[in-house]
């Protein structure tokens, strides 16, 4: 399945990469929080932030947690935080921009189906979800909630310098590469500059100058197999060479495959599981849900400060009507 975030071990620390629309492919945030909550509670956090927002909902639990969380936070916007993304950033300790980097931010909107009734309802949920996001830019910039509330309400688009100026960031690195997976043209004010500099998605894109070299460094490091012999079939053409599968992609993959697997075990205090998994040549779904199967037999919540989001006895009926009918987007 694909997911729009990765949570790996790095340098002693976790690198946190949300790089997607936040809540997509039927991904809630339940899982991040999962994950986020097996790291120990002093580990040193680098989130890296490319999206364009999505579900309200989740952002604001992923914002509340990486707030509870007591070792340090550095965001890192590697091109674009839009809407509830840009909420995500403010939980950091820094908030570092490249001078190319935007951050948008404006009030939530949503979509329900129901009566009047259902929709008033919708409409009080939707100030009170502003109002707390309100306060948390405020907070964060220092400047007048009556001056957030304007820029949210005119959907504003600041660029690092902007960002940096407003107190929403706080410190400004070199350029980078902008790409990205979604369509930054849905949004009304986005800068036309901006739309016409997002490049195509790459799949490589997510991945770190230092991640590009690391693959690159191992692939020479395996040796090419033993050439094998191309056998010559009479009753058919000779065996071509270039339909054969590529070797050095096929180890890179299974390297990054084996590298991903035991992050993960890392990551959830599980190192001695990683052989099994490798050893069965488990999907890195089947190791997660393993993973997290161990952790909730071992206890009940991920750790006191990172309880798990979900819906309380109180909840009142139009919450199941919104959770079947619409997603919130920040």
């Amino acid at each position: 399945m694909n997911s729009w975030y990765t949570i790996r071990a790095r340098d002693g620390g976790a690198e946190v990469l949300i790089y997607d629309e936040i809540g997509a492919y039927g991904v809630s945030a339940k899982g991040f929080l999962a994950e986020l909550g097996a790291l120990p509670d002093e580990t040193a956090i680098d989130l890296r932030l490319n999206s364009p927002g999505g579900s309200v909902f989740d952002a604001v639990a992923i914002h509340n947690a990486l707030s509870r969380h007591a070792g340090s936070v550095t965001v890192w916007i590697d091109g674009i935080a839009a809407s509830a993304a840009s909420y995500i950033a403010m939980a950091g300790d820094e908030i570092v921009m490249p001078e190319n980097a935007f951050l948008m931010i404006h009030d939530p909107s949503g979509l329900v189906m129901g009566t009047a009734a259902d929709m008033r309802e919708m409409a009080g949920t939707l100030d009170k979800i502003a109002a707390g996001m309100l306060r948390g830019y405020a907070a964060r910039s220092g400047r007048p909630e009556e001056e957030i509330a304007g820029l949210m309400a005119a959907e504003t688009w600041l660029t690092a310098a902007e960002a940096l100026e407003a107190g929403l960031a706080t410190r400004l690195a070199e350029p980078v590469r902008i790409a990205a997976r979604f369509d930054i043209a849905r949004f009304r004010n986005a800068p036309p500059a901006l739309v016409d500099a997002v490049e195509t998605p790459d799949p490589e894109y997510a991945k770190t100058e230092t991640d590009i070299v690391d693959d690159a460094n191992d692939v020479a490091s395996v040796p090419d197999p033993a050439p094998q012999p191309v056998a010559d079939d009479p009753d058919g053409p000779m065996a071509d060479a270039s339909t054969a599968p590529n070797a050095t992609a096929i180890r890179a993959e299974a390297i990054a495959h084996a590298r991903a697997v035991v992050d993960l075990c890392r990551l959830a205090g599980q190192p001695q599981m990683a052989g099994r998994f490798l050893e069965e040549d488990a999907s890195l779904d089947a190791v997660r849900s393993s993973l997290l199967d161990t952790k909730a037999e071992a206890a009940p919540e991920i750790t006191p400060h990172h309880p798990q989001p979900g819906r309380s006895a109180t909840t009142r009926p139009w919450g199941d009507v919104i959770a079947r009918t619409f997603k919130l987007k920040g």
